[in-house]
């Protein structure tokens, strides 16, 4: 597995936030069974930053949390059974790891959601990074059903890793 890391802003955590990353990564990974070994990026920013991308790629003139980029276009979420026979771009030319997407976190909306929710910082951050990672596996949020789902898949990987509210 491959990640990614770039950093537009300067942060000291109290806490080792590549290996959290890493840990949320490994566990999105295991719970969908996915069978290959993937490369994913994950850009952290701040809220001007992150609102400049969400105006570029959502036309929507504000901060936000967390920002998603899919390489992949799933027929079903989290269904890696004919990607292999389905588009080789998929894949690494020289790794051979299957290419998931981007990630994007603000920090400051992070922080603040943290504070608002009373949990912590690497929480949240935690959080995020599994909500995208299942963005990244084809799940939306848009209808109710969705939402649902993907909370549930969030909230059980969580759990697992014992990074509670």
């Amino acid at each position: 597995m491959t990640i990614n890391f770039d950093y537009e802003v300067t942060r000291q955590f109290d806490f080792d936030f590549e290996a959290m990353e890493k840990k949320v990564v490994e566990a999105c990974l295991d719970y969908v069974e996915c069978p290959y070994e993937v490369e994913v990026s994950i850009l952290l920013t701040d809220n001007e930053q992150i609102r400049l991308i969400n105006q570029e790629f959502r036309e929507i003139d504000a901060p936000t949390d967390v920002l998603s980029f899919p390489v992949i276009e799933y027929e079903v979420p989290g269904d890696f059974s004919d990607l292999e026979d389905m588009v080789a771009e998929y894949f690494h030319p020289e790794s051979g790891e299957l290419l998931l997407g981007d990630i994007v976190l603000s920090i400051d909306q992070a922080e603040e959601q943290a504070t608002e929710y009373g949990h912590s910082l690497l929480r949240e951050l935690a959080f995020l990074t599994a909500h995208s990672m299942f963005h990244l596996f084809g799940y939306d949020h848009m209808e109710e059903d969705e939402r649902k789902v993907m909370e549930e898949k969030q909230k059980e990987v969580l759990d697992k890793l014992q990074i509670l509210r």
